[in-house]
């Protein structure tokens, strides 16, 4: 997979999760995943279409992303709910959005569709393309997530 449809992906979850939440994320080693089961509780997924078709996964751990809105809203927030799920939905098009701005100015454009969001344990993540998935892992102060980029070979 060309690295420069990965790297924006990478720029705009720092940006968008330190700006919105105010927390230090750390990247860690991308690496190619090979099942469907998310490595969080809860997924924001948004297909793409553009240059290439594919789609991104944001999957956060409930602590996390427990952490996560809990500094977005102000308040302590303690289970998963409505507002976390609007939320997931909500960073991922935020993070989305930002990556694909980075894409558009090396002239590679994409659209996006609605996010739609996935909670429980051990859900599966489909993504809409054949092509290789690549698994990004992110560490916080509050735990860990994963974005997964995929696009057609």
């Amino acid at each position: 997979m060309d690295v420069t449809l990965i790297n924006p992906f990478i720029n705009a979850t720092l940006s968008v999760l330190e700006t919105m939440a105010f927390i230090t994320v750390t990247v860690g080693k991308p690496y190619v995943k090979k099942d469907n089961v998310a490595v969080g509780d809860v997924t924001g997924i948004l297909g793409l279409t553009g240059v290439a078709n594919g789609t991104i996964a944001v999957t956060f751990e409930e602590k996390c992303i427990l952490a996560i809105v809990s500094n977005m809203f102000g308040e302590t927030m303690e289970t998963l709910n409505e507002d976390i799920t609007d939320a997931v939905g909500e960073l991922t098009n935020m993070i989305s959005g930002q990556a694909r701005k980075e894409l558009e100015v090396i002239g590679k454009e994409f659209k996006a569709a609605i996010p739609s969001v996935v909670t429980g344990r051990n859900h599966s993540i489909r993504h809409y393309s054949e092509g290789p998935k690549i698994a990004i892992p992110f560490s916080t102060d509050g735990g860990d997530f994963t974005i997964e980029v995929c696009f057609e070979r």
